[in-house]
């Protein structure tokens, strides 16, 4: 196994939903990686759900799936958890995202890496860094 250290940045902006999932869960943002991974990325959410805390009614738990498109044409496939803070609330969010495979050199990646981040509700962007490991076969 080959083990990449990642390190970089991610930006995204809301795109539209072509599926039929809850209006609160309509965040479909897409954008660009760079840094350890480089290409574009595309993120669906799921499923959104309350925290349970009525101190802090804003952030919400979600899972969804991305799809990194990397820049020789390989994807990669990843199973998306965290929370985000929602209007109108501050705006944070946090990710943990597990890699299920891909296409090409991709096929079998292993892995996970941390996001973190801000979310413009108004612009419909996120923006934000990642740390974590990506490994794939020799």
């Amino acid at each position: 196994m080959r083990h990449s250290n990642v390190n970089p940045w991610l930006e995204a902006s809301k795109q539209p939903c072509s599926r039929r999932i809850p209006a609160q869960a309509r965040l479909v943002p897409a954008g660009r990686v760079w840094g350890g991974v480089q290409g574009t990325y595309r993120f669906t959410m799921d499923k959104i759900i309350s925290n349970g805390e009525p101190e802090v009614p804003t952030i919400m738990f979600f899972t969804g799936h991305s799809i990194v498109s990397l820049k020789n044409g390989d994807q990669l496939f990843g199973t998306d958890t965290g929370t985000i803070d929602l209007p109108p609330g501050k705006g944070g969010f946090a990710s943990l995202i597990t890699f299920t495979g891909g296409t090409g050199s991709m096929a079998n990646a292993t892995g996970q890496i941390r996001l973190r981040g801000d979310f413009n509700p108004v612009e419909g962007t996120t923006s934000g860094d990642y740390l974590g490991e990506v490994c794939t076969a020799q």
